[in-house]
Parts: C-alpha cells; sequence; structure tokens
C-alpha cells in the first residue's frame, strides 16, 4: 500500500508526462489516498487532463478537484461567440445527435439538455465542448431514453465486465432496477473501478449508474 507521500509523488509525476497539463499550476495534496487538486489553469481541456491525469494514478481512492479555470485574455470570448462555436460543434459532430442536444452559455460555462439513446453520444457532446476556446466548464445534463429489460442488461453488462475487467469481473455484483445499474464489490485500483463502470455505462437503455465499488489495497 502506498503511502501519501508516494501517491503524490505518482501523481506529480503523472501531471508531468501529460502534455496538455502545466505541472507547476497544480497543487497536490493527498490524505489518506484521497487527492485534492488546486490551482488556477488557462483552459477547460487542461483542467480535465489534470483530473484524469490524477485518476490513471495506481492507489488513488478518490479525486477532488479545486482547479479554477482562469482564461488568457487572447483565449477570452463573449458568450455569443462561445454559443455558435457550440452550435457547430454539435452540428458537426457525426457522434452527437444534433436534433436533441440543447445546449446554453453563460460566462464561460456550457450547460447541455436534451435527451439520447446512448451514453456515448452524452459523452460525445461533453467531450466536443472541452476544446472549445472561451469555455471554463461543462455541466452535462442530457438525459437518456430508458428502454431496457433487467435480464438482457445485467448479462451484456456481465459480458463486458469479462472482457475489459477480467481480474475483478467475478468480485463485481451488478443490479439492474428499471434503467438504474447498481455496482458493488472490491477491485485494486481506481482505474478498474472505472473500467466497470465504463462496461455498465456501455448497455443499451442504461440511465444511471451508481457505483459503490470499492478500491482495497
Amino acid at each position: 500500500m502506498k503511502s501519501d507521500a508516494q501517491l503524490r509523488n505518482d501523481v506529480l509525476a503523472e501531471l508531468r508526462w501529460d502534455p496538455v497539463v502545466n505541472e507547476t499550476d497544480v497543487g497536490v495534496i493527498v490524505k489518506d489516498g484521497n487527492v485534492t487538486l488546486t490551482g488556477h489553469l488557462s483552459s477547460y481541456a487542461e483542467k480535465y487532463a489534470a483530473e484524469r491525469a490524477a485518476q490513471r494514478v495506481n492507489g488513488v481512492k478518490g479525486v477532488a478537484v479545486e482547479l479554477t479555470v482562469a482564461l488568457p485574455s487572447l483565449h477570452k470570448r463573449t458568450d455569443a461567440e462561445i454559443a455558435a462555436a457550440v452550435e457547430r460543434a454539435i452540428e458537426w459532430h457525426t457522434l452527437i445527435p444534433s436534433d436533441q442536444v440543447r445546449p446554453t452559455v453563460e460566462r464561460g460555462w456550457v450547460t447541455l439538455n436534451g435527451e439520447a439513446e446512448w451514453d456515448y453520444q452524452r459523452r460525445a457532446a461533453e467531450g466536443a465542448m472541452r476544446n472549445l476556446m472561451g469555455v471554463t466548464g461543462v455541466t452535462n445534463l442530457i438525459k437518456l431514453k430508458p428502454r431496457v429489460k433487467a435480464d438482457v442488461v445485467e448479462g451484456k453488462i456481465r459480458e463486458a465486465l469479462e472482457r475489459q475487467a477480467d481480474r475483478e469481473a467475478k468480485k463485481i455484483e451488478v443490479a439492474v432496477a428499471d434503467s438504474s445499474v447498481t455496482l458493488r464489490g472490491k477491485v485494486h485500483s481506481l482505474s478498474e473501478r472505472y473500467a466497470a463502470q465504463s462496461a455498465a455505462w456501455s448497455a443499451p437503455g442504461v440511465t444511471r449508474v451508481v457505483n459503490d465499488i470499492a478500491v482495497e489495497a
């Protein structure tokens, strides 16, 4: 089991490794395996990359993001300019159901509303916003249309777990109620926990995933 000091060093090393992140702008605090990121970054894309970098480190139990986005003057855009860019990004993205996603922009923050058939479409919409100039944050409120059969969904999730997280698949319990999936059990890393969550979200018609999987030493 890594000490908090070891985890902090590993997180800092992972931040240095990621070319998107300027690690000198990120403060790292670790307590009982939980990481808190602090500081001011120049783009929302960099903030997201810093969060993902911390999550990749083996032994990290959780990540709290207290980073703020302070845009350089050259990157600042009006809400009207950002809204126009958002609409084009949605329209030109092949994975986003453009007729069902309704974006709004306030002070650089993009909020996505609407419906989608699949979670990958919802994630694609959020991802398309992440690298737009002037965006300071994204709230994804896109809902998924429920269309599930519990036994079918559970079977598909179990198959996906065996493909994606084979070592831990037998230790994970899958419970399906309506279109909601609850995952329970224990894994050895945060990345395995997210792999199980990703497998659940990949099942057609799932609108909610409760991830109660614990990360053990």
